[in-house]
């Protein structure tokens, strides 16, 4: 990696999702005068909803060797977690082929060793900043279980808890009755799974609100928020670039870092660089609990159910359901029946959790590479001054305070930054 230069600059952050946010954070603590930009508000994107989880010790990347046998029930089920809506266009083609290359046991191992590096990092940049601000985002410690629906499904998952716990994470692999005695709210559930993978020290928090505390935060620490305001192009002159330009005029700046999401690879392509990023579509729901005092009608824990790949996690007094992928492009629309099996789905599991009277709908684009990592750093061929922060897929919560300790790392040269080798484009 390029370090840029040990004094103050002046950095332009390009987003304002989690990701761009933990990175303004954590560079206007160093001392850098910051600007962020963003098209729309301060979290709008694939922060606004998502599954709200956050998951330090459990990362095991959607690249993995179980796709094959998936595959084809996967791709031809109807209600499927997973979607493909193959277009004309070369880069869901070659995304969609490197990510059927990475779903190999040495990729997978590899990749899960990187993201628990950062997520580890994260973890503590995360815990640091809520014990500075004591922001109020529905923050809860009660651990995760992750339910497999079958033996061949349990063992594989047994054999990547084995991984995780020499890399140091704490897991458990448990049946379900044990599971009912973490999660009473399972009880309903509990014929339906086959045994579960239990980590105590995962969490939960509301993004969004997250997003929306650290924008003030900042803005009172004197961060310039440029909101509703698209970025139309990068100017580049040799090895750097020298402004962003915008409707409302130029935007100049020592550095830039790019943390736009799905939007990173269209600005990037605007000076020649490639960047392996294509939308991931997802779903959630959120729904107000009925009986928050009855331990027994909705979950504390967060719940992941594999066969369907949804997650539940509790964030405060409402329940966010949060699931699917689907390779169908910038389409942001919200599906009613993707939207009903979300709802399906929590009735079958949680039956007494809500009245479902009012479900609030949410879609949005993870930003994802083919092997699960996330493009950190200077990329090859491309400006000095020119750092990436994107690609994160549905780790972007877990992963946004970690990766703004690298980027922060990257402009303080006196400093090895960790995970040196995330820093080139993961794919």
């Amino acid at each position: 990696m390029t370090h840029l230069s040990r004094s103050p600059q002046h950095v332009c952050i390009l987003g304002a999702g989690i990701v761009g946010l933990a990175t303004a954070w954590r560079l206007q603590r160093d001392g850098h005068t910051v600007t962020v930009i963003d098209s729309a508000h301060s979290g709008a994107g694939a922060s606004a909803a998502n599954g709200a989880q956050l998951s330090y010790s459990y990362v095991q990347p959607l690249a993995d060797p179980s796709i094959w046998r998936q595959l084809p029930k996967l791709l031809l089920a109807n209600e499927s977690p997973l979607k493909v809506r193959l277009q004309m266009d070369p880069h869901q083609w070659a995304w969609g082929l490197g990510f059927l290359a990475a779903c190999r046991a040495s990729v997978s191992r590899d990749t899960t060793t990187r993201l628990l590096h950062l997520a580890a990092q994260s973890r503590l940049a995360f815990e640091a900043m809520r014990s500075e601000t004591a922001m109020d985002a529905d923050h809860s410690t009660t651990g995760k279980l992750v339910l497999y629906p079958n033996e061949s499904s349990f063992s594989a998952a047994r054999h990547q808890m084995a991984l995780q716990r020499k890399l140091g994470s704490e897991q458990h692999a448990l049946s379900p009755a044990a599971c009912v005695a973490i999660e009473p709210a399972l009880a309903h559930h509990v014929s339906r799974f086959h045994g579960a993978v239990y980590t105590p020290s995962e969490s939960a928090a509301d993004c969004f609100k997250v997003c929306q505390a650290l924008e003030q935060l900042l803005r009172a620490r004197g961060v310039r928020f440029l909101l509703d305001t698209p970025v139309t192009g990068l100017v580049r002159l040799g090895d750097r670039v020298v402004e962003a330009q915008t409707p409302a005029g130029a935007v100049h700046a020592d550095t830039f870092v790019m943390a736009l999401g799905t939007g990173s690879r269209h600005l990037a392509a605007s000076i020649g660089l490639r960047v392996p990023v294509y939308p991931l579509k997802g779903y959630s729901i959120t729904v107000d609990l009925q009986d928050v005092a009855d331990a027994t009608s909705a979950p504390a824990v967060n719940v992941t159910d594999a066969e369907r790949k949804i997650v539940f996690a509790r964030i405060g007094q409402r329940l966010r359901v949060a699931g699917m992928a689907e390779l169908v492009g910038e389409d942001r629309r919200i599906s009613n029946d993707r939207i009903a099996a979300l709802v399906s789905a929590t009735r079958d599991m949680f039956p007494r959790a809500a009245t479902f009277e009012h479900v609030h709908p949410w879609a949005g684009l993870r930003p994802a590479t083919p092997k699960g990592l996330p493009v950190l750093g200077r990329m090859p061929g491309g400006p000095s001054n020119l750092l990436f922060n994107t690609g994160h897929g549905a780790l972007g919560f877990t992963l946004a305070f970690g990766s703004a300790e690298y980027i922060a790392a990257a402009l303080r040269p006196e400093i090895r930054p960790f995970a040196a080798e995330l820093a080139a484009c993961s794919a």
